[in-house]
């Protein structure tokens, strides 16, 4: 290994093509305002480094990222690389990770419109992330202790596990397939929409009108608050730990819920059962 500390970059290409390189308190900036920094480069172990330029790491492999700062003019800083670390590091650049593989980020801070798109096999643990359209056509994720401030999160995704994560954001989980959910907050408007295959346990659902249209949906005691018009045209087995706002024309499946506001039915095509012990604030509609 070769290795590069304390040292400027910011010429075009810097070190394109690089092998088996450790950089260490390095800044990569300048009046040059040169791109690409490490394209097409692999065996790279990057530390306590700044960088304030755009495309560092594109095409890269076996790439380890550590207590380093990628800026706001950082954008679009990893693209098609695979076998990724990264530790302890603030990502705020637009489009910061897209069409990527096998990635790993730990104890990290993003901020970053656009992240993840299109990356497979992606682990990430005990970050921060505010981001909209977060995680978009990714597939195989797990996320554990992850914590998300966005909006239209998690569209079309598929294969994915979250554990004791906290998402606040709106049309999350659209058109999802193969996802399960557990011991997470969820809070945002039209939940899940589209989705197949989600199965959530031990959640809590903030938000109006989740889970519409949705088939082999499944929520294993689970919370719901502020929850109206849930369910509309979903194939759904649910059991229910709280009241319920309001539930409109599950089209198949059964929910089990403690008291629900009103039940809509309306659609002589929706044939879901509700279950309830009893109604609150107003009695069912037929």
């Amino acid at each position: 290994m070769t290795n590069i500390s304390s040292q400027t970059f910011d010429e075009e290409r810097a070190l394109y093509g690089s092998r088996d390189l450790v950089i260490s308190n390095c800044t990569f900036d300048g009046p040059n305002d040169g791109e690409s920094a490490l394209k097409e480069s692999s065996r790279i172990t990057v530390q306590n480094s700044f960088f304030n330029l755009r495309y560092p790491f594109w095409h890269d492999h076996e790439l380890k990222i550590t207590g380093c700062e990628l800026t706001d003019l950082c954008r679009a800083a990893l693209w098609y690389s695979s076998d990724i670390t990264i530790s302890d590091t603030k990502l705020h650049g637009i489009k910061a990770l897209r069409e990527c593989s096998d990635v790993s980020i730990r104890g990290s801070d993003i901020l970053s419109p656009e992240f993840g798109w299109s990356t497979r096999r992606i682990f990430m643990e005990d970050t921060k992330a505010v981001s909209e359209y977060f995680m978009m056509r990714s597939e195989d994720l797990t996320f554990r202790n992850v914590t998300l401030q966005g909006k239209y999160s998690f569209q079309y995704i598929k294969n994915a596990m979250f554990e004791n994560c906290t998402f606040e954001t709106k049309d999350a989980f659209w058109h999802g397939e193969n996802i399960t959910i557990r011991n997470s907050v969820i809070k945002g408007e039209y939940l899940a929409w589209y989705s197949n295959g989600l199965t959530l346990e031990n959640c809590k659902i903030i938000g109006t009108q989740p889970f519409c249209y949705c088939t082999n949906l499944k929520l294993i005691h689970c919370e719901m608050i502020d929850c109206d018009l849930a369910f509309e045209k979903s194939e759904v087995e649910a059991t229910i730990t709280k009241p319920v706002a309001s539930i409109k024309n599950p089209k198949r499946g059964t929910i089990l819920v403690p008291a629900v506001g009103k039940i809509i039915r309306d659609d002589p095509r929706a044939h879901g059962q509700v279950i309830v012990s009893s109604c609150y604030s107003c009695k069912a509609s037929a």
